[in-house]
């Protein structure tokens, strides 16, 4: 692991149900108090296909422990199995609750007395169907909320023919702030994004698999999304390759104002820390409320 760190000034935090739907007795108003410092911090963790599933929870919990003090840590899409590892998504899928990869992060978090968002896992759902679920864990370890990604990548292959997509945008409201949850290729939809500020994120939370050959649209889109809903994005990528998929990495931090507070500089395993502010949202859509002049 290269261990690299940025640290950088910016903002927000998290926390909701656990049952992949929107949590209405969030206050979108709130504003958390200003000049509040939130640390947040973004394992960009590396999937090597060599490497057995139980290595790599047990090396990513170990990592997850290291960020003691973060207030938010926050891992990639599909990290236990690959995101383009699709022979596998069968035999390494798992309950969203009480399953290896659920256990292992709820432990991790508790111990490190951390907010943990832990990437997403191939849930298998009760009635066998199977969705790429993201997993929240609050600092006493226990499964906050659940998201299943909406959009499935992969057109008439892979992801979306092999998962079923989820329904419901997610919120988690935390005591600093309102997280919004999206997953990798939910980024090219800007109407998801528009659900989750209109429920109150102000910190919009997307981990992905996003491969190399089109890194640039993984920060343009990151930016975006940052500018047009006046929020923070956190965006994890993956370092290594998924099933032979060399990933983009790049994790990065990005501002109300589409500004790069922090981003990891290639494509190597490293965890990307920054120093946010939460009340810079709500300071941004006062002295420029775009938001408030919506018409659609």
């Amino acid at each position: 692991m290269d261990g690299g760190t940025v640290r950088a000034s910016s903002s927000n935090s998290p926390t909701n149900s656990p049952d992949s739907a929107p949590n209405p007795g969030a206050d979108p108003a709130a504003d958390p108090p200003a000049d509040a410092s939130f640390h947040v911090a973004l394992v960009q963790l590396r999937v090597d296909p060599d490497e057995p599933v139980s290595a790599r929870r047990e090396r990513t919990a170990a990592l997850v422990r290291a960020q003691r003090g973060a207030d938010l840590v926050v891992l990639p899409e599909l990290w236990p199995v690959g995101a383009f590892a699709f022979d596998r998504f069968e035999a390494e899928a798992e309950p969203a609750r009480h399953g290896p990869t659920a256990e292992a992060m709820s432990a991790a978090a508790r111990d490190a007395g951390v907010w943990l968002h832990a990437g997403s896992v191939v849930e298998r759902a009760p009635g066998g169907e199977l969705f790429n679920t993201s997993l929240v864990f609050s600092p006493d370890g226990e499964l906050a909320a659940t998201y299943r990604k909406i959009h499935r990548f992969g057109f008439d292959r892979g992801e979306a023919t092999l998962m079923d997509a989820g329904t419901q945008p997610v919120t988690v409201p935390h005591p600093s702030a309102v997280l919004g949850l999206a997953t990798c290729y939910d980024l090219r939809f800007p109407e998801l994004f528009r659900a989750l500020v209109d429920a109150g994120a102000r910190l919009l939370v997307v981990p992905a698999g996003w491969p190399a050959r089109r890194a640039a649209h993984w920060s343009l889109l990151a930016r975006a999304r940052a500018v047009e809903n006046q929020c923070y994005v956190l965006a994890c990528g993956t370092a290594g390759t998924h099933a032979g998929v060399l990933q983009a990495g790049h994790s990065a931090v990005i501002d109300p104002w589409g500004e790069v507070v922090a981003e990891a500089s290639d494509t190597e395993e490293r965890v990307l820390t920054a120093v946010i502010d939460p009340a810079e949202v709500g300071r941004v859509r006062e002295k420029f409320p775009a938001l408030k002049d919506r018409v659609l």
